[in-house]
């Protein structure tokens, strides 16, 4: 046989996710060159590994033994480079961090100069909704978590980033169609464009319709909060989103903000981990850095 690491940690992205489309984006790859090393690997054996039913990929049970034995190899291989940087003195390992999705555009600004620092710190990053997060967290898989809705129960430790502030938007046209800004009227006569449920900012979005009685008569769903931004952008309906991705189309006034009572919502971008964690050497880094340093990255990325 002769497959290669890369083909290995391909794989095993594809029994963790389910899906080629989700594994692609997690390894930033694109979808054919998912499939290209998914066949290459696959050639190697007599027996299949996957089967494709619709858009859903299985395992098959030789697979799911494939995905184990690939899991443990790839930990050697991880053992074996750190071996080499703790020789050289260097800080190694890595770290897991799990997020929910509209935090992608958060998250990179408190790992960037880390990372850059210690070069010998891989990171794992899992980028899903809410409750696939707090699945993470309570399953201790990974070593931090961000979300933007407070976790319920006393078993977890936080440290507060910065806010997020969500707002509803559309194309401009809506506004011109409206002059007199009855956004009540507003809201309840145009689609609705939804995340899927599981995310934190449907729950939010819920939450407030709920409150202020707005009925809202046409519902699109969607799976990640960039196909409600395009979908938005196409003119499809409207959202309530967090600002912070989208503030590129707000500048250039391909959306705008929708004026309405109650908005915007305010929640806190926040760093959790299990209560009493006892944190791998990387993990304590990460958290001094971030400690030592939240203030400067906010006020250079996000002010």
């Amino acid at each position: 046989m002769n497959y290669t690491l890369n083909q290995l940690q391909i794989f095993v992205k594809v029994a963790q996710t389910k899906s080629i489309t989700k594994a692609s984006e997690e390894l930033n790859l694109t979808q054919p060159a998912v499939s290209i090393q998914i066949k290459n690997f696959q050639s190697q054996f007599e027996l299949p590994l996957i089967e494709i039913v619709g858009k859903k990929v299985y395992l098959t049970d030789f697979g799911k033994e494939i995905a184990l034995s690939a899991e443990e190899i790839i930990e050697q291989v991880y053992a074996i480079n750190n071996k080499m940087k703790a020789f050289k003195g260097q800080l190694f390992g890595r770290l897991k961090i799990s997020v929910v999705s509209t935090g992608k555009y958060v998250i990179p600004y408190f790992l960037t100069d880390f990372l850059k620092e210690n070069q010998g710190v891989e990171l794992s990053m899992e980028v899903s909704n809410k409750e696939k997060v707090f699945e993470n967290l309570k399953k201790n898989e990974v070593d931090f978590s961000l979300v933007s809705l407070p976790i319920e129960g006393h078993n977890y430790e936080y440290l507060e980033l910065l806010s997020n502030e969500l707002y509803l938007v559309g194309k401009p046209e809506i506004l011109d169609q409206n002059p007199k800004k009855n956004t009540k009227l507003l809201a309840s006569n145009l689609p609705m464009i939804y995340r899927e449920l599981g995310s934190g900012t449907r729950k939010i979005m819920e939450s407030y319709l709920q409150h202020q009685e707005i009925h809202v008569e046409k519902k699109i769903e969607l799976m990640s909060n960039e196909a409600v931004k395009q979908a938005v952008l196409a003119g499809l309906g409207y959202s309530i989103m967090p600002i912070i991705g989208i503030k590129n189309e707000l500048q250039n006034g391909s959306l705008v903000i929708i004026p309405q009572m109650g908005l915007p919502i305010t929640t806190q971008w926040t760093l959790v981990w299990n209560h009493g964690k006892k944190h791998s050497a990387v993990a304590k880094a990460y958290l001094q850095f971030v400690l030592e340093n939240k203030n400067q990255i906010i006020k250079k990325y996000f002010t």
